[in-house]
């Protein structure tokens, strides 16, 4: 059976969906087929595009194509079917626990999965707005995370 994995940022159109599209690959890549992998957004309008800059920076940094993603809102998600629900940043765990209390003890932040929970810095910061080296840099903070979480699974 496979295992079902979420991540969560807040539009659902930069950080989760990179990571959505970059460990799609990642598993693919090493012909993994037992883990299916999934995104939203607290805040997302149901049915955006990722930004250009996000698109842009997975095509020519790690040949992952977003240009078929579309944003989906918490709500409207397949959360409660997760068994694994990774968060951005700890005030977005934070929210999902509010808003999903029975979860709670499926929800991390992607970086406290991935390096133990005494890491110092849990966040991976929106780039929302910014120039795309900003999303260069939080793509390769989601990149070398993944590369951990993908052991433990």
């Amino acid at each position: 059976m496979s295992k079902k994995v979420m991540f969560i940022c807040t539009g659902n159109t930069c950080r989760s969906a990179m990571a959505e599209g970059l460990f799609k690959k990642m598993l693919q890549d090493r012909n993994r087929t037992d883990v299916e992998v999934y995104s939203s957004g607290l805040h997302a309008s149901t049915g955006e595009y990722s930004t250009d800059e996000a698109i842009i920076v997975m095509k020519e940094d790690y040949d992952v194509n977003l240009l078929q993603h579309k944003s989906v809102n918490i709500k409207d998600s397949n959360i409660k079917d997760m068994d694994l629900i990774l968060c951005a940043t700890h005030a977005q765990l934070t929210t999902v626990e509010y808003w999903y209390p029975e979860l709670d003890h499926k929800i991390f932040t992607i970086k406290e999965y991935a390096y133990g929970p005494d890491i110092q810095d849990k966040d991976i910061e929106d780039p929302w707005g910014y120039p795309i080296e900003v999303y260069r840099k939080c793509a390769k903070e989601i990149y070398d995370a993944l590369e951990k979480i993908i052991e433990k699974i």
